[in-house]
């Protein structure tokens, strides 16, 4: 960082940062990126995704044709990408993947468009599961208008639950459910005599067990559920161990509970601590600084809240209950872009009080330059840490045996742009390192005199927002972050706060990226382009817009050579 009133200079070894930085991108290819080495709980589907428009041209067949029921044109179709991450989970974490892959995944997959689509007679709604890659129906539910079977499932009390799923069912007897689904399962191409009945007398819905299709501890296995004495659903899948669910369960459980108290609550302390040291250290800063981030910020984060629109349609999540949805999340918003606010103030006002230029103001001399090789050096810099995060997983996959599984809420397929995801990693770049990095470390270093664990404190609270993310065990995000987030701290002490948010930017954007290449479409991956090299252009206008202001001023140019 430069010392406050003096002249904006980068100091870079430009020689050493770009040998690093070929070496994290070799690192990355041969870990993340290539079939052929790529760890296994990271591997990628390679064949044709069908349209969505395709899902819901096979979705209407089905419903017209085999279900009988007549679609509802005036109403729109939602379609969403379902997941089951809990056995693609369990296959993941015992190495079965390819094994799936090549014996299973064609008739049961893990991944569907789930299309769901009005009915006009009973005035409901029907959700038809279509295979990704071959347009095939493989499982369906269908709900009448005045259905009491959600709200019955949700019941936390399984006892009443069981007493009430009986009632809906239509108090069918286990042989009578048996006769309904007798033409299902042949339809289905079942031979019933091969099957095993393993569900008893008075328990809920009929489940099917076929023997001869295993993995592992699992098996298929082929379920119904009734409603008013009629199926209402079918699905065909593989079984999750005990010991799997429970497991996954009791993780989960503790990451959401390090979630609300390790980061959420530690935080919203930081917020308020932001407040106090931006009234601290007024003199030393300005409160307009912060307000184009902070607005940025917060329109971004309102417009990805509604991009995901698709998620909650598809969930049901629809009329009163999607606007206070919608509603809370934006006031949510709102008080994630005050706290991001305070924190600008608050951090530049330290580390200016203390001497330091921290955050490099446009007025001062050699601004555009010195904003131009905070992105070049912030690029060399991602790509480093690209190469330290793939070096973290090989380590973390042979010692503590980390697996991952999907999460269809945040996936492209899901939002109403998909090629606007990326730029959820400038809201990431700026937000975290300001309230983390630009702010937590001179207030923590001013309390506890110690610059290490002042990087090390808001690391953890950093690494631990993480924790919810599908990575099993949860200690492997906040291990992974911890490091992560420490070279950011010293790029961002040895640097500033431009170079490290263009370090967070770019490595996230790369990332993110990928997810819009794997959707295999032309637009897509032209936006995933695009957002790699947003960056760049975005530094360049800032260097083109103040070299414009400045010339012909007798303001000192940067001299070249910097090291």
């Amino acid at each position: 960082m430069n010392p406050v009133g003096q002249p904006l200079r980068l100091k870079v070894n430009y020689k050493w940062l770009g040998v690093s930085a070929v070496i994290g991108l070799v690192l990355f290819v041969l870990f993340q990126i290539l079939p052929s080495t790529a760890s296994e709980t990271l591997e990628q589907q390679n064949m044709k995704v069908i349209s969505k428009d395709q899902a819901h041209n096979a979705a209407e067949a089905f419903m017209q044709n085999t279900l009988h029921l007549q679609v509802d044109q005036s109403k729109p179709a939602v379609i969403t990408y379902q997941s089951n991450s809990d056995f693609y989970g369990y296959l993941s974490r015992e190495k079965l993947l390819g094994e799936y892959n090549k014996t299973f995944e064609k008739n049961y997959p893990y991944d569907v468009f789930r299309v769901r689509l009005a009915e006009l007679t009973n005035e409901g709604y029907a959700n038809i599961d279509v295979h990704m890659n071959s347009g095939k129906v493989v499982a369906f539910s269908v709900t009448p208008r005045y259905s009491n079977y959600a709200a019955v499932m949700a019941d936390p009390n399984e006892a009443k639950r069981e007493t009430k799923l009986k009632i809906v069912e239509g108090d069918l007897s286990l042989a009578k459910k048996e006769e309904l689904a007798q033409p299902w399962l042949q339809q289905m191409g079942y031979d019933p005599g091969k099957l095993e009945l393993s569900t008893k007398d008075n328990e809920i819905g009929l489940v099917y067990t076929d023997p001869d299709r295993a993995i592992g501890r699992s098996s298929l296995q082929i379920k119904f559920t009734f409603e008013e004495g009629a199926i209402r659903s079918f699905d065909q899948t593989f079984s999750v161990p005990k010991t799997h669910a429970d497991y996954v369960n009791k993780q989960t459980s503790l990451a959401r509970w390090l979630t609300i108290l390790g980061y959420g609550l530690l935080t919203f302390v930081l917020g308020v601590l932001a407040i106090v040291y931006s009234a601290l250290t007024r003199h030393h800063t300005s409160f307009k600084r912060g307000i184009f981030l902070s607005v940025f910020y917060f329109a971004v984060s309102t417009f990805s809240t509604y991009n995901m629109l698709p998620v909650f349609q598809g969930e049901g999540v629809s009329g009163l209950g999607l606007t206070l949805m919608l509603a809370f999340q934006t006031f949510f918003n709102l008080v994630m872009a005050a706290l991001l606010y305070f924190s600008l103030v608050g951090g530049d006002g330290l580390w200016r009080k203390a001497g330091w230029n921290a955050w490099a103001r446009a007025k001062e001399p050699g601004y555009g330059p010195f904003v131009l090789h905070s992105m070049f050096t912030g690029y060399l810099w991602a790509f480093i840490l690209m190469g330290v995060q793939s070096v973290i997983y090989i380590v973390l996959d042979k010692t503590i045996h980390s697996w991952s599984t999907t999460d269809a809420t945040q996936s492209p397929y899901n939002m109403l742009y998909p090629w606007l995801l990326p730029i959820m990693a400038w809201m990431a770049g700026i937000s975290e390192e300001a309230v983390y990095r630009l702010f937590g470390i001179p207030m923590l270093k001013k309390l506890l005199r110690n610059t290490f664990i002042a990087c090390l404190i808001p690391t953890l609270i950093w690494a631990f927002g993480h924790t919810l993310y599908p990575i099993y065990p949860i200690s492997t995000r906040p291990i992974e972050l911890t490091v992560i987030g420490l070279l950011f701290s010293f790029i961002f002490l040895k640097h500033g706060y431009i170079a490290v948010m263009f370090s967070h930017v770019v490595f996230d954007s790369v990332l993110m990226s990928f997810s819009l290449f794997a959707l295999a479409d032309v637009p897509d991956i032209l936006a995933g382009i695009v957002t790699i090299i947003m960056p760049a252009v975005v530094a360049y206008i800032v260097y083109l817009y103040n070299s414009r202001k400045t010339k012909g001023s007798s303001a000192p140019s940067p001299q070249p050579g910097w090291q």
